[in-house]
C-alpha cells in the first residue's frame, strides 16, 4: 500500500472532488467508509447530495471557525491523504478499508486512539482500489494537531497493515536514496528528446569522475573537462575548495546549477573528500619488477568482497559497497562500446545498493579503490579475457551484496542488486563469449584432460562433476594445460581457486574457476624448492587422516574411478 499526503485551505472543495463523478470517471461509488465519531453524514448515501455535502462541510469545519476566530487556526487547514492498494491485492471490503483508516489517522497523530479532542476526519471510499481521508487539523481544544513525519508514521503503519492482512509488501527505502527528479525536470528532458533529466546525467557525470579521481583537485579538473558539463567552484578566502556546483551546458533555457548533495547524498564535497582522504597515497611501480596487472588486482579484491560482508563490521561492509560502486562507474570508460551500455546501466542501478543508514568506513577497500584508478591510467586492454574475468567476480559481490542488504531489511538496497545482476548477466555474456570459445579451441588432449580431471575431484570433491560436465570446462582444461607448462602445480591452482571464495553463488563453475587459474597463473610460477616446500606442507596437513591423499599423481598411477566418464 503507497500513501500520499497533502495539505489545502478549502476544505469544501477537497469533499466535492472526493464525491465527484462526472469529472473523474474513476469515482464510481463515492462514500463513506468511517469518520472522527461514525456519524458524519453521507453524501453518496442520500438523495439530497447538495445539502448533506454542506453539512459534512460544515460539520469538519467547526473547530477549524472557531480556532479562526480567536486568531489560531492555521493557514492551510485541511489534510489528505490517499491510500492505494497494489493491483494484486484482493479487494478491500469497507470494514477493512475503515480498520485501515482509524489506523492511520492514530497513527500520524490527526486522531489518536482514545483521544476525545482529536480532529475530524472521514474517510472516502470512490473506487475498488484506494480510499481518502480528509481531514481538518483543528482540534477539539482548538490546538493544531502535531503530524510531524505523517509520511513516514503513514508508511510505517501501511507497512504493518500489509504484513497482517497478507496484503503485497511494498519496497520501502530507508531515506538515504538520491533526490528524484521533480515532473518539471522530466517534462523539460522529455521535450527536448532525452530519455534522462539534467539531474540524472550529472549525478552519473559526477560519479564517474569521483572514481577515476585520486585528489579534490584531479576530481575537479576532471569535471572541468568533460564535454556538455559546467563547473563552478566555491573557495574559501584561503583558496581552499569549499564546494562545487555543476550544470548542463546545452541547456537551451540558462544552465540550472545543482550541488553535490542535491545530486546525491554521497556526491557532497565532505563525502566525497572522505572517500578519496581514505585511498592513501598510490603505489608507484619499482624499476626491475614488472608491474602487476590491475585488472587482475581489481578482480582478487572483488573476490574478496563476499568474504567481508560475512563479518560483524557493518562499516567496512559498507565501505567495500561504496568501493565497488564506483569500479561499476568506472567500467564504462575502459571497456567496449558492445557492453558499454550494459554496463552503465549495471552503475546506475547499484548506485542505490551503495547508501544505506550505515555509516561507511572506506579506509577498508584501498586495495580496490587503487586497482580501479591504475586500471583508468592504462590503455583499455584488448584481451576480453580480463573485462570478463572482472564481470564474473562481479556478479558474486552483487549476489553476495543483495543476501547482506536482505538480512539487514534494506529492501529498495535488495532491488537495486537484482536489477543489477540483470544487466551484469548480459555484459558478461557479451564479454566472455569470444575468449571463451578461444580457450576452448586450446583444449588440450584427452589424456592431459584425464589428468587434470583427477585433480579437479582431489581439489573440489563436491564440485568435480558439476565442472566437467560445464559446457566451460574445455576452457578451464585449456588454462590448467597452460599453467603447467608454465610451471604451476594444477592441483594447487584448483586449491588456491576453489578456497579464494565459496562456489555455491556461481552459475557456472567452470568459468569461475577458469578466470581465477588464469588470473593466478598470470604470476611466477614457484621455483623448485618452493614447490617441494608447498609439497610438504599439503602432506603434512594430511597426517593422521584415515585415506591421505597424494598431491599429485601420474597418469599411469591414477586410479580407475578418477577415469571421465564418457561424453
Amino acid at each position: 500500500m503507497i500513501a500520499k499526503i497533502s495539505g489545502g485551505k478549502d476544505t469544501a472543495g477537497l469533499i466535492r472532488y472526493l464525491f465527484d463523478t462526472k469529472k473523474a470517471k474513476n469515482h464510481t461509488d463515492p462514500h463513506l467508509v468511517a469518520s472522527w465519531d461514525g456519524f458524519a453524514p453521507d453524501p453518496g448515501r442520500t438523495d439530497d447530495f447538495e445539502a448533506t455535502k454542506r453539512l459534512l462541510v460544515a460539520d469538519l469545519d467547526l473547530h477549524v471557525k472557531q480556532a479562526r476566530r480567536l486568531g489560531r487556526a492555521p493557514e492551510k487547514h485541511t489534510w489528505h491523504c490517499s491510500i492505494r492498494a497494489a493491483e494484486s491485492d484482493r479487494h478491500l471490503s469497507d470494514e477493512e478499508w475503515a480498520d485501515i483508516a482509524r489506523r492511520v489517522v492514530a497513527a500520524t497523530g490527526i486522531a489518536s486512539v482514545d483521544d476525545p479532542d482529536g480532529c475530524r476526519w472521514v474517510a472516502v471510499r470512490h473506487a475498488p482500489d484506494h480510499i481518502h481521508i480528509a481531514a481538518t487539523k483543528v482540534r477539539a481544544d482548538l490546538r493544531t494537531a502535531r503530524h510531524w513525519n505523517d509520511y513516514l508514521t503513514a508508511d510505517r503503519e501501511l507497512a504493518a497493515i500489509e504484513k497482517e492482512c497478507g496484503l503485497f509488501q511494498v519496497v520501502r527505502g530507508d531515506r538515504t536514496a538520491a533526490k528524484r527528479p521533480t515532473r518539471a525536470e522530466q517534462e523539460k528532458a522529455r521535450r527536448a528528446g532525452r530519455d534522462t533529466t539534467a539531474r540524472e546525467r550529472l549525478r552519473a557525470t559526477v560519479r564517474t569522475a569521483v572514481a577515476a579521481a585520486s585528489t579534490i583537485d584531479e576530481f575537479v579538473d576532471l569535471l572541468s573537462r568533460l564535454d556538455g558539463v559546467l563547473v563552478e567552484v566555491v573557495h574559501f578566502p584561503a583558496g581552499d575548495v569549499r564546494g562545487y556546483k555543476v550544470a548542463v551546458a546545452d541547456d537551451a533555457q540558462g544552465p540550472i546549477w545543482y550541488s553535490g548533495s542535491k545530486l546525491a547524498p554521497d556526491l557532497s564535497l565532505p563525502k566525497i573528500q572522505e572517500r578519496l582522504a581514505s585511498m592513501g597515497p598510490q603505489p608507484t611501480g619499482q624499476s626491475g619488477r614488472r608491474r602487476p596487472n590491475p585488472w587482475h588486482q581489481a578482480a582478487a579484491a572483488a573476490e574478496r568482497i563476499p568474504h567481508h560482508f560475512d563479518q560483524p563490521d557493518d562499516e567496512a561492509s559498507q565501505g567495500h559497497l561504496a568501493a565497488f560502486g564506483e569500479a561499476l562507474d568506472a567500467l564504462p570508460l575502459v571497456t567496449p562500446h558492445t557492453v558499454r551500455t550494459q554496463l552503465r546501466e549495471a552503475a546506475t542501478a547499484f548506485e542505490r545498493a551503495t547508501r544505506s543508514r550505515i555509516r561507511a568506513h572506506h579506509h577498508h577497500a584501498r586495495a580496490l579503490r587503487g586497482a580501479v584508478r591504475a586500471m583508468l591510467r592504462e590503455p583499455a586492454p584488448k584481451d576480453g579475457a580480463v573485462l570478463a574475468m572482472f564481470l564474473d567476480a562481479a556478479i558474486l559481490v552483487v549476489i553476495a551484496a543483495a543476501r547482506w542488504h536482505q538480512l539487514r531489511h534494506h529492501d529498495q538496497q535488495v532491488a537495486a542488486a537484482h536489477q543489477t545482476l540483470v544487466h551484469l548477466q548480459a555484459a558478461y555474456d557479451q564479454a566472455a563469449a569470444v575468449p571463451l570459445a578461444a580457450l576452448a579451441q586450446r583444449r588440450p588432449p584427452q589424456q592431459t584432460v584425464d589428468r587434470h580431471i583427477y585433480h579437479l575431484r582431489q581439489a573440489v570433491p563436491d564440485h568435480a562433476e558439476q565442472v566437467v560436465e560445464d559446457p566451460a570446462f574445455g576452457a578451464l582444461t585449456a588454462v590448467l594445460a597452460e599453467a603447467e607448462v608454465a610451471g604451476h602445480d594444477p592441483q594447487q591452482l584448483l586449491q588456491q581457486a576453489a578456497d579464494q571464495r565459496a562456489l555455491d553463488d556461481a552459475d557456472s563453475l567452470a568459468r569461475v574457476l577458469t578466470w581465477r587459474i588464469q588470473r593466478l597463473s598470470a604470476r611466477s610460477a614457484p621455483s623448485p624448492r618452493a614447490r617441494a616446500a608447498q609439497s610438504r606442507s599439503t602432506a603434512a596437513q594430511h597426517t593422521g587422516a584415515s585415506a591421505p591423499m597424494t598431491a599429485v599423481a601420474p597418469a599411469s598411477q591414477q586410479p580407475t574411478q578418477a577415469r571421465p566418464r564418457s561424453r
